[in-house]
């Protein structure tokens, strides 16, 4: 395996891939509108306890994103770095433009796609998905995103 790491703007936090991401994707929803400042925001998957903080743990702030999970970010300069979904415990989603090398990792799909913003629309032909992937484990009893 090639080294994946990455971190913050400012530096302060740094972690590295102890595996091979997956599932890369881009999500609409509005949660993740807010959290990244865009239209969209790119992450990816790794096995939970697969992304190491090698610096800055003390920098991590944590906030409640929804009712299923939580998301990490720098406390200096305000980098969302990762989040947690409680249906799906055995993975942690991680923003792919915080990697050192974001251009190794493309994303594959779209989801939240009824929440895009209008004038946003992305110029591939990958798959849109109105909410989650239909293969998505463990959703019973979440509450998704408001699609508004």
């Amino acid at each position: 395996m090639t080294d994946w790491t990455g971190g913050c703007l400012c530096g302060a936090v740094r972690y590295r891939l102890l595996s091979e991401p997956f599932d890369a994707g881009w999500c609409h929803c509005r949660t993740c509108q807010l959290n990244s400042g865009s239209p969209a925001m790119a992450f990816a998957s790794v096995k939970a306890g697969d992304l190491k903080i090698e610096q800055g743990a003390d920098a991590l702030g944590r906030v409640e994103s929804s009712s299923f999970g939580h998301r990490r970010f720098c406390t200096q300069c305000g980098t969302p770095l990762y989040m947690s979904v409680n249906h799906q415990p055995e993975t942690i989603d991680f923003s792919i433009a915080t990697l050192d090398e974001p251009a190794r990792l493309a994303p594959g799909f779209h989801i939240f796609y009824a929440s895009r913003i209008p004038w946003a629309e992305p110029g591939d032909a990958l798959p849109r998905h109105d909410r989650f992937r239909p293969d998505t484990r463990g959703l019973e009893g979440t509450e998704p995103p408001d699609a508004t």
